[in-house]
């Protein structure tokens, strides 16, 4: 069921833009974009699929974008065993609310040793009642890891939202030379501010 409310950074001022803007605003939240040619435009509305949503988490145990690759095979090869789908799927306690803009092209950018170093494209969001009865929800994502341009990230609990603009580069898009070069080596030009 899509959602008719707008986030927060989305919401307009509707004293600056008039009645007009409300029934464009209404008729946008329905996909009928034919009605929103005024004054909106100037509202800071988020055009359906214009950016993705993403989420960012720590990646427990795991010392390296090899380690992540090595452990998303291993349970994709575990999967296949089982006759499974082949998808990576990680299971969190809580379930994000702006799913719809999370499965838009969104991705799940994973913090491993201190930096934002790889992420994986959601391709499902699953909330499910374990065995106990409690909540939890099946992060489904593609079984490829793709690395991206270090960023520094501190430690945090659970998965926070991460916008589109705020999200690293993928590495074949920061040049040839810097997705060539080895993790570590990354990693020491990123603490010495070179990358």
């Amino acid at each position: 069921m899509k959602s008719s409310r707008l986030p927060r950074t989305a919401r307009p001022d509707y004293q600056r833009h008039g009645s007009l803007a409300k029934k464009r605003i209404a008729a946008w939240r329905e996909g009928d974009l034919t009605k929103c040619t005024g004054r909106e435009k100037n509202v800071s509305l988020i055009s359906p699929g214009a950016m993705p949503l993403h989420l960012i988490k720590l990646a427990v145990g795991c010392e390296s974008v090899k380690d992540l690759k090595a452990r998303v095979a291993e349970r994709v090869q575990e999967a296949k065993r089982k006759g499974l789908p082949r998808r990576h799927v990680h299971i969190t306690r809580m379930v994000p609310k702006r799913d719809e803009e999370l499965l838009d092209g969104g991705s799940l950018y994973w913090v491993i040793r201190g930096e934002i170093a790889a992420r994986e494209k959601l391709i499902a969001i699953e909330p499910f009642r374990d065995r106990d009865g409690v909540g939890r929800c099946r992060l489904v994502m593609q079984p490829k890891v793709i690395g991206v341009v270090p960023r520094p990230m501190r430690a945090f609990q659970g998965w926070r939202y991460l916008t589109a603009t705020d999200a690293p580069l993928d590495l074949t898009d920061a040049g040839a030379g810097v997705a060539a070069m080895p993790e570590h080596l990354r990693r020491e030009l990123r603490e010495l501010g070179l990358l």
